[in-house]
């Protein structure tokens, strides 16, 4: 039993007739976004080189614009959209969680490394 699949992308905004014109609909926004990201890594424009909340606002903006890159790709190449929703929260939060989980670890490493390396010793053996 087939369904037919979702014809439009950026939340209903854009619609398409067919599955063809969707993928180049799709295909197109994702080479914006990629030219966006170019442009902006070549010329680093200075009013982006602010700091907010510890980074650059320009690598905010690079954050920002691979995780809508990596939103579409999932949603509309790998047919994300057209599963249940548990499984949609399934994949999600399992993500979620291991990214925050390696968060935790790469700063919890790099204190121990980072304070190494201003005593001279080693504060816990493990």
């Amino acid at each position: 039993m087939a369904h037919a699949h979702k014809l439009e992308i950026l939340r209903g905004l854009v619609k398409f007739k067919s599955n063809t014109q969707k993928i180049w609909g799709v295909l197109v926004l994702l080479s914006i976004v990629t030219a966006v990201e170019v442009v902006l890594g070549i010329y680093k424009p200075e009013a982006l080189m602010a700091k907010v909340l510890g980074m650059k606002i320009l690598n905010w903006i690079f954050i920002i614009l691979t995780i809508v890159k990596a939103y579409y790709i999932t949603w509309d190449f790998m047919h994300m959209r057209d599963e249940t929703k548990a499984l949609r929260r399934m994949v999600v939060w399992t993500a979620v969680f291991l990214i925050c989980y390696l968060i935790f670890i790469l700063l919890q490493e790099g204190g121990y490394i980072e304070g190494v390396y201003s005593t001279g010793f080693v504060k816990r053996d493990f």
